[in-house]
């Protein structure tokens, strides 16, 4: 029962978890790592995601944790002056189909990465405020998340303007 149930959940959530981790980091191959690693990590824990109250929301949720150890893993190994916050990307480059309008997309990697976090779970997600806060999406008070969030619209047309 605890595979039938999982893999369904899989097939279900696993493209919209990814084009939400994708507009979160900017990057497909880094977007499909860690929803690989967070459904692993949701199979091994499914006792308890299949009870939370937006499992999709804990994949993407672990997903971007995954990102933050990860960088610190290679902070630790590697000596470098600056670490920049997501991949460049030529102007034209479309690069594969990741569901996503590139433009979209570049004007995405414009936006501070809290920003485009909460982007990923209310856009994507299809989370509301209160849910994206304290659903154990990405904690914080929910007024922490309606400001971020608010602002999203203008801080993508402002994104798009300057690319």
């Amino acid at each position: 029962m605890k595979l039938l149930e999982f893999s369904e959940f899989y097939e279900a959530n696993r493209d919209v978890c990814l084009r939400a981790v994708l507009a979160g980091v900017g990057d497909r191959q880094l977007a499909e790592d860690l929803v690989a690693e967070a459904f692993t990590r949701a199979w091994t824990s499914w006792h308890v995601v299949r009870r939370h109250p937006a499992p999709r929301a804990w994949v993407v949720r672990t997903a971007f944790n995954t990102r933050v150890s990860w960088w610190r893993r290679r902070r630790r190994e590697v000596a470098v002056d600056v670490v920049p916050d997501t991949p460049e990307v030529a102007a034209g480059d479309r690069g594969p189909d990741t569901g996503l309008d590139p433009d979209l997309l570049a004007a995405l990697r414009g936006l501070p990465e809290r920003q485009r976090e909460v982007i990923a779970f209310r856009v994507f997600l299809d989370l509301d405020t209160k849910a994206t806060a304290t659903g154990e999406a990405l904690g914080g008070a929910v007024g922490d998340q309606a400001g971020l969030g608010h602002g999203y619209p203008l801080g993508v047309r402002m994104a798009r303007k300057g690319s």
